[in-house]
């Protein structure tokens, strides 16, 4: 038996979030695929979770999560690079 509500669908697209360090812009969005109007829209919604606040401050750590939750709600698989972003603890 096959139950349709788990099946995997492939995502709407694919962007990659990656930290460039300390020195302003922090950040870099790029959608790897997908439609361009969706990336972008995405990825200014990530921008303003992210771009003033520090890598440090715990206010990143739940704005991080809320890109996550908006990521898989609009069916956009997510990569953060370097992978240790996602898991950086609060200082």
């Amino acid at each position: 038996m096959s139950d349709t509500n788990t099946a995997k669908v492939a995502p709407r697209a694919h962007i990659r979030i990656t930290y460039t360090g300390p020195v302003y812009p922090h950040w870099e969005i790029v959608g790897t695929y997908g439609e361009p109007e969706l990336i972008e829209e995405f990825a200014r919604r990530a921008y303003m979770r992210l771009m003033y606040v520090s890598l440090k401050d715990s206010q990143c750590r739940r704005n991080r999560e809320r890109i996550k939750v908006d990521a898989e709600n609009e069916g956009i698989s997510l990569e953060w690079s370097p992978e240790e972003v996602e898991r950086q603890p609060t200082a």
